[in-house]
């Protein structure tokens, strides 16, 4: 009985799905999706940050748009998440969130604008 239902689920994965939209944009760039490591200073203590490069990418925008570092920016959002919400434990993800939190903002300002 459990091996049927696990034997459909198997030909059901196995199916093709048809993606209507492409997920990859036309110049994908592969290197962005390498992870690289830093190191960085969050309040003043040394760490290892291992974000993919399109990562940093956007948190060098952040910075710039905020006329200051990417260590200022990391900074500020470890010392907010311990301020607002006691701490993270995946520091790395939600760094990841938040940089992605931060590209829909702009998707949401932009469409309003239009």
């Amino acid at each position: 009985m459990i091996l049927r239902g696990v034997e459909r689920e198997v030909k059901a994965l196995q199916r093709e799905v048809e993606i209507r939209h492409d997920p990859f944009v036309e110049d994908f760039n592969m290197t962005l999706a390498q992870p690289h490591s830093k190191s960085v200073r969050l309040n003043g203590l040394a760490t290892c940050l291992r974000l993919e490069n399109v990562y940093w990418n956007i948190l060098t925008g952040i910075a710039t748009s905020n006329e200051c570092s990417v260590n200022a920016v990391l900074s500020y959002i470890d010392r907010e998440v311990h301020l607002r919400y006691g701490g993270v434990k995946n520091f790395s993800g939600l760094i990841r969130v938040v940089c992605v939190a931060h590209l829909l903002k702009g998707d949401r300002l932009e469409n309003s604008h239009a």
